[in-house]
C-alpha cells in the first residue's frame, strides 16, 4: 500500500564511521542525527512532529533501529 503524499517516507540511514545517521526524505537529506533526539528535531524542523519516530511506520530504519547509534556512547562522557 502507497504512503499518501501528505506522509513521506523517511529513511534513517546506517551509521556512518563517527556513528551519526542520514535522515532522508525522498531524495532530500533532512539531516545528520548523533542521537534519537536529534532525528526528533529534524522531523520537528521539516514540519513532520507529527511522526511517532521509534513506532512509526513512515519511518525505515537502516543498519540498526532507534536505539543503535554505535561508537557514540563514550563521546559524551566528557
Amino acid at each position: 500500500m502507497a504512503l499518501p503524499p501528505e506522509l513521506p517516507r523517511i529513511v534513517v540511514h546506517p551509521p556512518a564511521l563517527d556513528g551519526s545517521r542520514r535522515v532522508t526524505s525522498g531524495s532530500e537529506t533532512l539531516g545528520v542525527a548523533s542521537h534519537l533526539d536529534d532525528v526528533v528535531e529534524i522531523l520537528r524542523l521539516a514540519d513532520l512532529d507529527r511522526i511517532e519516530v521509534e513506532e512509526s511506520d513512515l519511518i525505515e530504519w537502516e543498519g540498526g533501529g532507534p536505539e543503535d547509534w554505535p561508537g557514540l556512547s563514550e563521546h559524551h562522557d566528557q
